[in-house]
């Protein structure tokens, strides 16, 4: 869907989120389930190529990344008729716990600017 004048414009939309695993064995466990469900498009192989990944990584990553559809975070958007999502990508990796800083940031500012 474009505008009148023909002109497709594009937006990247780039979240940051920090979770905390606070039980990793049920992370493993949930992804475990997704990757073996029938309706997973995945073979034999791969299915088990996935489960060794995700029993083997301690950190939970690929166990999270199995858990979180990328086409969901589109459904964050609003307005979601003015828009036609075209890419969701998503990636997780360990990090460091969140500084104090950004725990004392949970006004859940989004930075609307509504001035026209």
């Amino acid at each position: 869907m474009s505008d009148e004048s023909g002109t497709e414009r594009y937006l990247r939309l780039t979240v940051e989120l920090t979770v905390e695993v606070q039980d990793i064995g049920a992370l493993q466990t949930a992804a475990l389930k997704e990757i073996n469900h029938p309706d997973t498009d995945l073979d034999d192989d791969e299915r088990r190529e996935q489960a060794e990944m995700v029993s083997a990584d301690e950190t939970g990553a690929t166990a999270l990344q199995w858990l979180i559809e990328p086409d969901h975070v589109i459904g964050l958007i609003e307005h979601i008729d003015e828009v036609e999502p075209r890419e969701a990508v998503l990636g997780v990796e360990p990090t460091d716990a969140p500084s104090d800083e950004d725990d004392d940031d949970h006004d859940h500012s989004h930075g609307h600017g509504h001035g026209h």
